[in-house]
């Protein structure tokens, strides 16, 4: 077995180093695989919520072409997470990137028409959930201690890059390229992926084993039991599901904002990727300097006043603002969200006994993408039904200030997370029982969003 003991040492109290963190190859080669497949996703995103709009003129239908890729966590996410858990987990993520590549050059193939596009594309998000919860599950067995939360950190801000670079070409290739090259690209992309992970990250048994295993369904459940069961993990998961509700607006509607409101003194094409990129690039910078310049006790102070800050600062868009306004605000936004994600991020993986952590990863990051895409879907619906994007941001926004000062004022204290780490340690260090299939020797952790389909983004736990 390969000697992994100086990257897996818990590092110090105060700040881990980037040079500590990417120092692990397992880290570099996941970091660089989900950098590749994100680009690829966010310009297949792009063109085609752009190119649905050109051809029904409709905000509701071009949320919808957004959402569609957040429709899988909603029908099937626990259980495509806990499946994850089932097989080595570099096995199941470079299946699933050949399985989206094979997808997405099918989607590829020219004159299909757009339903079946959206289809196919939501056949391919279905491979996203394992995924997902195997490389969550994989992140604490390369990286541990500080280390972790600055590596969830570091992932969630390249997905935020990417998101800017993918919205970029994306929104391009659908104006004036043929949108089958960025399918094609985003298929390429998942080739390039899975190529990376087979031979950067070291092969791991199943956990748990077979006899350790009960039904599925039964193994899902109790992903839900113990996030929503837990005090501590229940206040993490109600934190991070009420901050997407109005996180994804700027970005899910920035195709009707700038063609129906005017982008100014920009044209409309330019107006849609510069609203889409705002909230990337401010998740980018909150993640990493929040993350680089506080240590963890005072990250932990710094969550409660940034969730109220995340949803106020969307509120002015209820004055109409012009789009680069709208890209500012929405740049806040995101600062605030990622400076208290990697934080939770990290609480949630402390607190969470092994055995459930990919599991419970399907219940968070299906919480994140069912919230988003309801968001957008529902924004988008009343506003296409009172003509007023602006009005509607604000309002909801508004509500989303009240929604996360209730969830402030209820946020446990530091001796209740230091209770809920210690029990977790403590379970964590008990042989496990072969007859209770929620033990083992499982060390995942909470994974991010994707802004995207992970997207995204934003997430998660």
């Amino acid at each position: 077995m390969e000697a992994t003991v100086p990257d897996e040492r818990p590092s110090a109290e105060g700040p881990a180093t980037f040079r500590e963190v990417f120092a692990q190859h397992e880290f570099r080669a996941v970091f660089m695989a989900s950098a590749l497949s994100w680009v690829g996703d966010y310009v297949a995103k792009a063109a085609v919520t752009l190119l649905v709009y050109q051809k029904t003129d409709s905000v509701g239908l071009s949320a919808a072409a957004f959402a569609v890729s957040f429709l899988p966590w909603l029908l099937g996410g626990p259980v495509l997470a806990a499946l994850a858990e089932r097989y080595p987990y570099r096995r199941v993520m470079v299946a699933c990137d050949l399985i989206r590549m094979a997808l997405m050059l099918l989607i590829a193939i020219p004159q299909l028409p757009y339903q079946a596009v959206l289809v196919l594309i939501f056949a391919a998000t279905l491979a996203n959930p394992p995924s997902q919860a195997a490389k969550s599950a994989l992140m604490p067995q390369m990286l541990a201690g500080d280390r972790l939360v600055l590596g969830l950190s570091l992932n969630a801000s390249v997905g935020q890059a990417a998101q800017i670079v993918g919205y970029v070409i994306g929104s391009a290739a659908a104006a004036s390229v043929n949108p089958q090259v960025a399918l094609l690209f985003n298929a390429a992309t998942f080739g390039a992926s899975a190529l990376l992970v087979r031979l950067g990250v070291r092969d791991r048994s199943a956990v748990p084993n077979p006899a350790q295993r009960s039904h599925l369904l039964q193994e899902t459940r109790q992903g839900f039991t113990i996030v929503f069961g837990t005090p501590v993990l229940r206040a993490i998961a109600l934190l991070v599901f009420s901050a997407m509700l109005f996180s994804i607006l700027p970005e899910g509607l920035a195709v009707g904002w700038a063609n129906e409101e005017g982008g100014g003194d920009l044209n409309a094409s330019t107006a849609q990727a510069v609203i889409m990129v705002a909230s990337p690039v401010g998740f980018i910078l909150g993640g990493l300097l929040v993350s680089r310049l506080f240590g963890p006790a005072r990250r932990l102070k710094l969550m409660r006043p940034l969730a109220v800050l995340a949803p106020l600062a969307l509120v002015p868009t209820l004055f109409d603002p012009p789009a680069l306004t709208v890209a500012l605000l929405a740049a806040l936004c995101g600062f605030a969200v990622a400076g208290m994600l990697p934080m939770a991020n990290g609480l949630f993986v402390q607190a969470l006994p092994n055995g459930f952590r990919a599991r419970a990863f399907g219940v968070m990051a299906t919480g994140v993408q069912v919230i988003q895409g309801f968001a957008v879907l529902v924004t988008g619906l009343i506003a296409d039904r009172f003509d007023n994007i602006p009005l509607v941001v604000g309002l909801w926004s508004t509500a989303g200030v009240v929604l996360m000062a209730v969830a402030a004022l209820r946020w446990p204290d530091r001796q209740a997370f230091s209770d809920a780490i210690t029990a977790a340690t403590a379970a964590n260090a008990e042989p496990p029982d072969p007859d209770d299939p929620a033990t083992g020797d499982t060390a995942a952790g909470p994974a991010e969003p994707r802004t995207g389909d992970g997207h995204r983004r934003h997430a998660v736990t």
